[in-house]
């Protein structure tokens, strides 16, 4: 997959570079001078989220380290590619997604601080967050488990507590929260599995499930087990329907209307 992708995204800055030359320069240094998705990758967030403390070329050092002991951490980023490519109908090219959308961006920076963080790095891994939040808005803590292929469309608000977990081909739009329900200490934050969609503003609250296939409706505020592969929507919420598909994640369909019993 992470060839497939490298090779799109070079081809596309090639036709950018032609068709807009005022980006001539700006895509070349990003992607038509590096050897590889990482290279490129690596040059693009160190530049977002360096600052006076930490210089870019410090990060992009951390980057490639990260890299070269867990190359997971590269094909997941071009699963990420991939399904955001697929399920958001707005973007028309892959390159689209790794110069610009920060919902992306924001998760290849949590793999860095999920990597230190499991490195005995907590510091590092805490400072790492830090500039995530700030840089793109967005909070996830360094010890949250996020898998391959999900998408945080806008990503604006989103909140990731520390022992959440979201499996592989997850959709979630801005300002969801998967949070806590007090001040416990322990596992006490959600786990979100395969093919999952949470719509806009949904809050998941608790060391709660859940299930496959399933689809969170807008402004839905979850405290409760969520079986696999039903809609759920409101305050609390509650169940109305069946997804219309297995993977509510790919379709983005958000009108729990459509979703018969």
């Amino acid at each position: 997959m992470k060839d497939q992708v490298w090779m799109q995204l070079r081809e596309e800055a090639k036709v950018v570079t032609q068709n807009e030359p005022l980006l001539t320069s700006y895509v070349h240094t990003c992607i038509l001078s590096h050897k590889s998705l990482g290279g490129a990758l690596s040059f693009i967030l160190s530049n977002k989220i360096s600052d006076e403390v930490m210089s870019s070329a410090v990060v992009r050092e951390l980057l490639e380290e990260a890299y070269a002991n867990d190359p997971s951490i590269i094909a997941n980023a071009a699963f990420d590619i991939d399904a955001v490519f697929h399920r958001d109908p707005a973007i028309k090219k892959q390159l689209t997604i790794l110069l610009h959308l920060k919902g992306f961006q924001s998760l290849q920076v949590h793999r860095l601080a999920h990597y230190l963080w499991n490195n005995g790095r907590e510091s590092l891994a805490l400072f790492i967050q830090s500039r995530n939040s700030e840089v793109f808005g967005l909070d996830i803590h360094p010890a949250a488990t996020i898998g391959k292929g999900v998408m945080f469309d806008h990503a604006t608000g989103i909140v990731v507590g520390e022992t959440a977990v979201i499996e592989d081909n997850v959709s979630i739009l801005q300002s969801v929260t998967l949070g806590g329900t007090g001040n416990e200490s322990g596992d006490r934050h959600p786990k979100i599995r395969s093919g999952v969609m949470i719509g806009a503003g949904a809050k998941v609250l608790g060391n709660i499930e859940v299930g496959e296939g399933a689809k969170i409706g807008a402004g839905s505020v979850v405290l409760d087990a969520i079986p696999p592969h039903v809609t759920v929507v409101g305050v609390p919420a509650r169940i109305v329907g069946r997804p219309a598909c297995s993977q509510p994640c790919e379709t983005m369909e958000q009108n729990f209307l459509c979703d018969g019993i």
